[in-house]
């Protein structure tokens, strides 16, 4: 048996030592623990990267705070199962952020001065460039969910110059998209070609989500806000069922009608 790990610090530098002491006992006593590797813990990791997201819509600081921990750790298993296999460490890790930040910071650490955030987030661009990254787009992941992708790629162009100068011109681009849309469900020359179909709804999406993004809002937010909502209304409608002893089958569309719309004037 581990001797008891020692009490809560208050202090970061107390408790982030705490946490890496309470990961390295697991690592050499658990059986769960020390069977994890990076590729077994990577599902775990996006998940809890998910459920913070969920948190941080809900506004729920104790979720958020216990979701936060949890992305802290996995942090530092990673780290420590890279320290035992001689690869690299916590200190490297954490200098190496550090590092970065510093570097691409040069309006705090340096002579460079900006008047906004867009000048910040292009020099940041320029910086990543000059680092020896062959492409602007290099740092969007493969495996970001597609409408996540379309706006960082998106923002990730504006940082170079490659935008539309105003909200006005993405507009008539959504027209644009989503009359070829349309064309390509009411062909004149034969049957539907899924294909080209889907390729045109992908483009009104992606124009969708750049005219948001000159808004201001954030495509992710904006459609999982939109399937909670959807979700909390049907569940009502679900209810009534209930309270009726029907089945969904069982009910009509006006009637669901009638209770979704009941539970729309709730809110």
């Amino acid at each position: 048996m581990a001797h008891l790990p020692p009490a809560p610090e208050n202090t970061p530098h107390g408790a982030f030592t705490r946490l890496l002491k309470i990961m390295e006992t697991l690592r050499q006593e658990c059986p769960w623990d020390k069977k994890q590797t990076m590729e077994s813990l990577r599902h775990l990791t996006i998940e809890e990267m998910y459920e913070l997201a969920d948190a941080i819509l809900e506004q729920d600081d104790q979720e958020i705070r216990k979701e936060l921990g949890d992305l802290l750790m996995h942090m530092v298993f990673y780290a420590e199962i890279a320290r035992e296999e001689n690869r690299f460490d916590i200190v490297e890790v954490l200098n190496g952020i550090c590092d970065k930040l510093i570097h691409r910071h040069p309006h705090i650490y340096g002579q460079v001065e900006v008047e906004n955030e867009q000048q910040v987030k292009d020099n940041w661009e320029a910086i990543k460039l000059k680092e020896g990254n062959r492409s602007v787009l290099q740092g969007v992941p493969n495996s970001l969910p597609a409408l996540v992708k379309a706006y960082r790629i998106q923002d990730k162009v504006k940082g170079v110059g490659f935008d539309w100068k105003d909200s006005s011109q993405v507009w008539d681009k959504v027209r644009e998209e989503l009359e070829e849309f349309r064309t390509e469900f009411n062909p004149v020359d034969g049957p539907i070609n899924v294909e080209r179909a889907e390729q045109e709804y992908g483009d009104l999406l992606f124009s969708l989500i750049n005219y948001g993004r000159h808004l201001g809002l954030n495509p992710e937010n904006a459609l999982e806000r939109t399937n909670k909502k959807f979700i909390k209304r049907f569940q009502y409608i679900e209810q009534q069922a209930d309270r009726l002893g029907k089945t969904l089958g069982e009910m009509n569309l006006e009637e669901m009608d009638q209770y979704w719309n009941e539970a729309k004037a709730e809110k």
